[in-house]
């Protein structure tokens, strides 16, 4: 194998591919990239077999073909270590990979491309044109409430539905819930659900650009596939019942609460400050027209702050983990928002004015 190539152009699809790579690993090569040299490209792989980073580059010189699989993190160092634009010369000799660049030279250790894993291959059951923009605001709006390392294993992921022409994507952890659906017309989609672990989700986040280039999502019955300019990602799916979101969503709120977004948001930072670290409470106070945001804490410190709402009816005290509640104040990007409310006992499902597809739900918490 031997090739030339830009710096630059080794440099970006390396650095994607190493999102892909886990630095703690058990096996030696799961810490390597794979290098394909053909005839017209250079494709770079990174795997943790869970997910599956696959990143090509036509601006290389081939002289010869081959594979072979090197260190990622000292190769990845290494080029951004090279001056801009400076040419690499890469040369596979015996089992060492060599590296020339002017009067630099690296020899780096090597390990066999025919052990690398690679995820089995499989068919797509469901395939969907998506613009970037598209698959980033689903994932924007939903991916914070995604539960971490719980045991309930299938909250340590995203839900996709897929259901004749639409698009949900619904991200839970048992105390709130994020829901956006993308609606798309022309499309009679056979009804799919899948879910996508934690870190698939994360990646395909890093990845992805925010514009209207048009990409291809593949749902198999074990994977996910995402298919963009230079680069392919591919994920295993978590093997699981996600719980019905259905069920979670209230239903004939009898309090509605208009609020200023902006406002909100800042009331409920300042009275998180001295807001209990274990529990984070807050309790909300409604009368007309008025609300009311109180925090305190084992020290015995009190926060207190009162903001003008559109609120009639009876008063209302309930309360909220404020971290949950500016998580959802934080991705929403509308001026105004609608808390949807029954009792201090039932969730509060809050949704953006404007913002059309995305609903959020947050459990009360006893203060």
């Amino acid at each position: 194998m031997q090739f030339v190539i830009n710096r630059d152009a080794l440099l970006k699809p390396l650095q994607m591919v190493s999102g892909a790579i886990e630095r703690r690993h058990t096996l030696p090569i799961l810490s390597n990239v794979l290098l394909e040299v053909s005839e017209q490209q250079l494709a770079l792989t990174g795997t943790d077999l869970e997910v599956e980073l696959v990143a090509t580059t036509d601006a290389v010189q081939v002289q010869q073909v081959g594979r072979v699989t090197v260190p990622a993190k000292k190769l990845l160092d290494i080029c951004r270590s090279l001056p801009e634009n400076s040419d690499i010369k890469v040369v596979l000799q015996a089992e060492s990979c060599i590296l020339t660049c002017g009067k630099t030279k690296f020899t780096l250790s090597t390990l066999s491309a025919a052990e690398y894993p690679n995820l089995e291959s499989w068919q797509g059951e469901v395939d969907i044109s998506i613009s970037r923009q598209q698959l980033r605001k689903l994932l924007d709006d939903t991916a914070f409430s995604m539960a971490n390392q719980d045991v309930r294993y299938y909250l340590n992921g995203l839900l996709f539905e897929v259901d004749n022409g639409s698009l949900t994507a619904v991200g839970t952890d048992g105390h709130r819930l994020a829901l956006s659906k993308l609606a798309l017309p022309g499309l009679n989609l056979q009804q799919k659900q899948i879910i996508i672990p934690r870190k698939g989700v994360l990646e395909i986040m890093r990845l992805l650009a925010n514009d209207e280039q048009l990409i291809e999502l593949s749902l198999g019955q074990n994977h996910i596939r995402l298919s963009d300019q230079g680069f392919t990602f591919s994920s295993k799916l978590i093997d699981g019942r996600f719980p019905d979101y259905r069920r979670v969503l209230p239903r004939n709120s009898t309090k509605l609460v208009t609020a200023h977004r902006p406002v909100l948001k800042d009331a409920c930072t300042r009275a998180s400050i001295l807001s209990n670290e274990k529990y984070r409470g807050v309790r909300f106070t409604l009368s007309n027209d008025e609300l009311q945001i109180m925090a305190n804490n084992p020290e015995h410190e009190q926060a207190e702050e009162v903001i003008e709402v559109e609120y009639q009816g009876e008063p209302l005290e309930i309360g909220f983990n404020v971290g949950y509640m500016l998580d959802v104040l934080n991705t929403l990007n509308t001026d105004l928002v609608i808390l949807h409310l029954n009792d201090a006992n039932s969730s509060t499902l809050i949704e953006g004015v404007g913002n059309e597809g995305a609903s959020y739900v947050v459990m009360p918490m006893r203060l």
